[in-house]
């Protein structure tokens, strides 16, 4: 009995296509991060106020993140979540809270405006984030599908919305309200230092 070879051969040949176009996405991605973090904006532009973002307090605050951990790096989180997971997305901005840090919280289209407003009151009232100011809040949210390209670009919208609001962070990370880390704040800075 002879196996038919054409078909398994057949299988094979759509393979590397698939890898070619995630390598070419990715690459446009990089491209398009490196090409905004080239064109950082001037300090007054930092300090204009965006439609789309808000901060929880107001932008002189940031001069106390100077004093917290002199030398370490900073890092920019965008924290997201849809539909739900509003309270998800509260533990984990105190899970990775530091005061050196910046954090942008997405709540997609599927979440309701209560959620939006809810997750805004939260930020704006919570004793440690007003007094630093280094937490926003999306308000006008994008659309995020799981199989397309809304994931990438609702991230490419938060990077250049930290870039316009405070451009001297140094590494950048992009959280669903699913994750939960697994070593401190504190261990990832110095880890982030020693690179």
């Amino acid at each position: 009995m002879k196996r038919n070879h054409n078909s398994h051969n057949h299988h094979h040949y759509f393979r590397p296509r698939k890898w070619m176009t995630m390598i070419i996405a990715i690459v446009t991605i990089c491209i398009i991060i490196l090409l905004l973090t080239l064109t950082k904006p001037s300090s007054s532009s930092s300090t204009s106020s965006s439609s789309s973002a808000t901060w929880s307090s107001s932008s002189s605050s940031f001069n106390l993140t100077e004093e917290v951990g002199v030398g370490l790096p900073r890092l920019a989180y965008m924290l997201t979540g849809t539909k739900g997971e509003e309270a998800q997305l509260k533990r984990l901005l105190q899970a990775v809270y530091h005061p050196r840090n910046f954090y942008l919280l997405h709540l997609d289209l599927e979440a309701s405006d209560e959620e939006r407003l809810e997750l805004a009151k939260y930020v704006k009232f919570e004793t440690v984030f007003a007094a630093f100011g280094n937490v926003m809040v999306v308000g006008k949210s994008d659309l995020v599908t799981y199989k397309g390209p809304t994931m990438v670009a609702s991230t490419l919208h938060g990077i250049a919305l930290l870039l316009k609001r405070i451009p001297h962070w140094d590494w950048f990370l992009n959280l669903s309200a699913s994750d939960y880390p697994l070593i401190s704040q504190d261990g990832l800075l110095s880890l982030f230092f020693a690179l």
